[in-house]
């Protein structure tokens, strides 16, 4: 009776192996699931729509839009100087005399070159005065054009970068007439020195009288001392910080992509905050320099014009170091990704999408790209996100998590 049933207890072979395969499959699930690899923990980003732009950044230099190099008239032995460095001069302030030699000033053939550098020089000032006209005229135009732009923007038929075009062509007009102006003031110098010295040349002179012919500040002083002078020898520079222009020299690969008009920031130049800017012009013809690693690059100047009042900016002196950042593109509505998102393999660009946890290697169509963004074209949809930095654990399938 017992044995009977311990047999009808027995399990029969088929029902055993399927309980010990049960078992062995139910030990692989986990074990599987106790060594499976974590998630990678990555930094994600949004791709979203905005404002974009593209700027090209280097470094620049402050200078005068027009300096004045008094020199000596005639050969002489000049005073002490007493000006210096940071004065204030006015247009007719004596800088200097001249003290005669023992020989006469001029000679014979002095004083016919005497009369040629005054015949010279009064053709220099006619020359100066047409030009002021000239730029007169031309800043009358422009005032006109950004007051029809403006009208054009009321009435809705212009845009507002036509008016800031006009605007910063008005100001260009405005640096060039006044600095036609004290052209003319510097050739009417010129004229009263020369014929100060044909009127003097014959008499018995004491002094000849030096006088500044614009009005301005002191740059630099090259003779300080009393000392014997030939005609032509520099004694000290004026120039007016008011008219202090940008010059930032370019690669010429990305000289070509700037346009007069375009904004800019003037960052690092020593005071805050930032100065904006307009690119006044960009010159045609391009130099050669030598880089830090010995590298010969082909060089442009990009001359850029302040649009702050002076009050933020007065401390910026001729040759002063800065930095500027010039804007190239930008647009207002941009599907835009980090730019640390996106890699390049073979000749296109990919990026990584998270969606469901895990990791998608995705092909994607660029447009513009800056140091920080780039336009996203087609691949990656608004709201899509994206790995940043992605490293060799990261692989299509990946299972990812925000760190």
């Amino acid at each position: 009776m017992s044995d009977s049933n311990q047999k009808t207890r027995e399990l029969p072979p088929w029902a055993r192996i399927t309980v010990l395969v049960g078992a062995g499959i139910l030990i692989l699930i986990v074990l599987a699931l106790a060594f499976r690899p974590g998630a990678v923990e990555v930094d994600l980003a949004l791709v979203e729509r905005g404002v974009m732009e593209v700027s090209v950044e280097e470094d620049g230099k402050a200078r005068l839009q027009d300096r004045y190099v008094i020199s000596s008239p005639v050969a002489g032995t000049l005073t002490r100087v007493q000006w210096r460095a940071g004065d204030m001069v006015e247009a007719g302030d004596e800088i200097t005399r001249i003290q005669s030699m023992p020989a006469p000033l001029l000679d014979r053939r002095s004083r016919a070159q005497a009369e040629a550098a005054l015949e010279g020089a009064r053709a220099g000032l006619e020359q100066a005065r047409a030009r002021e006209e000239a730029m007169e005229g031309a800043q009358v135009e422009a005032r006109e054009e950004l007051r029809r732009q403006q009208v054009l923007l009321r009435e809705g038929g212009g845009s507002t970068s036509a008016v800031e075009r006009a605007e910063a062509s008005l100001r260009s007009r405005e640096a060039e007439y006044r600095s036609a102006a004290f052209a003319v003031r510097a050739a009417e110098q010129e004229v009263e020195n020369a014929r100060l010295l044909l009127e003097l040349g014959g008499e018995e002179v004491t002094a000849l009288p030096v006088t500044s012919p614009v009005q301005g500040r002191v740059l630099r002083v090259m003779q300080e001392s009393e000392v014997a002078l030939q005609a032509g020898t520099p004694i000290l520079e004026v120039g007016d910080l008011e008219n202090l222009e940008l010059v930032v020299d370019l690669l010429s690969a990305d000289a070509v992509r700037v346009r007069p008009g375009a904004r800019a920031q003037v960052e690092r130049w020593g005071g805050e905050p930032a100065l904006a800017a307009r690119v006044r012009t960009v010159e045609p013809s391009a130099f050669t320099r030598v880089s830090a690693l010995g590298i010969e690059e082909q060089r442009v100047n990009v001359i850029l014009d302040l649009e702050e009042p002076r009050e933020e900016w007065e401390l910026l002196g001729d040759g002063y170091r800065v930095e500027a950042r010039i804007v190239v593109w930008e647009e207002d509505d941009v599907l835009k990704a980090p730019a640390s998102a996106v890699f390049r393999q073979d000749d296109e660009w990919f990026t990584y999408r998270v969606d469901g946890g895990r990791a998608h290697l995705t092909p994607v169509e660029l447009g513009q790209r800056s140091d920080v963004e780039v336009q996203v074209l087609s691949g990656l949809e608004e709201g899509d996100q994206v790995i940043l930095y992605p490293g060799e654990r990261i692989e299509g399938g990946t299972r990812v998590q925000r760190r």
